[in-house]
């Protein structure tokens, strides 16, 4: 290989697919936080959540659990769009870590969508959660 050989992205490239990445991280995630917001809030959409088990309106304890994940997903999506310096760019430092938090609850959110015994649940929220997983691994592995 000559000198002038590329092995990888230039170090522009790299944070142009981190940008995209966070980005389509961050569109993704707004769906499914509104979606666990409006669980929380009644919606009777029970049966694309928490393994089906619950069509309709979801029971109190499943409706605050929506909800506090709707908050964790939030807090996510801003370790994401920080580490890809879309937001609190003085911050990226502080994220070079908590970066694999994210990843780590996308790869168990892909996990727990591969298991469900719900076919809504597998077939509308395991693509969104690869496509998750994905994102955040290109915005980790990032300078």
């Amino acid at each position: 290989m000559d000198a002038g050989t590329r092995v990888g992205p230039a170090l522009g490239e790299q944070h142009m697919n981190s940008t995209i990445a966070a980005r389509l991280y961050a569109a993704l995630i707004t769906c499914v936080i509104l979606f666990q917001f409006a669980l929380a809030a009644g919606m009777p959409w029970g049966g694309l959540a928490w393994g089906g088990s619950h069509p309709g309106t979801l029971p109190r304890e499943l409706r605050i659990a929506s909800g506090a994940s709707g908050a964790v997903l939030l807090a996510l999506a801003f370790v994401v769009l920080v580490r890809a310096g879309l937001l609190l760019e003085s911050w990226k430092h502080r994220t070079r870590q908590l970066i694999w938090v994210a990843v780590g609850c996308s790869a168990l959110g892909v996990v727990a969508n591969a298991i469900t015994p719900s076919a809504w649940e597998r077939n509308v929220w395991l693509p969104v959660t690869i496509l998750l997983l994905v994102a955040s691994l290109i915005v980790a592995r990032s300078p």
